[in-house]
């Protein structure tokens, strides 16, 4: 029995194949979603969901109360920064992660 220094050309088509398919195909090792996040995901969209004609609803009675000369500026000035921040947080917390180098 000798030995042969022969390439088997199945295992190095295999070994080519699998290779490719790694270097291709990176997003489908990466697609993995943790529960977490879709469920933090899930709630955001129904927190905004609630939250759009709340805020509607808020900027129709500031503006009555104001036309009546019946509040503070300063309830106003609340009620936007609270809109703002509501409907910008996760613009907000993307920019904060950015700040500190977090993905």
């Amino acid at each position: 029995m000798t030995k042969t220094n022969s390439i088997d050309i199945r295992s190095v088509a295999a070994h080519a194949l699998l290779c490719a398919a790694l270097f291709a195909l990176p997003d489908l090792a990466l697609a993995q979603t943790s529960p977490f996040m879709t469920g933090a995901n899930s709630l955001q969209s129904n927190i905004l969901a609630w939250l759009t004609p709340v805020a509607i609803i808020l900027v129709m009675v500031l503006g009555a109360m104001a036309m009546a000369n019946r509040m503070s500026w300063g309830w106003c000035i609340c009620a936007v920064i609270g809109i703002a921040i509501a409907f910008g947080a996760p613009q907000i917390v993307s920019w904060i992660r950015g700040m500190f180098g977090v993905g």
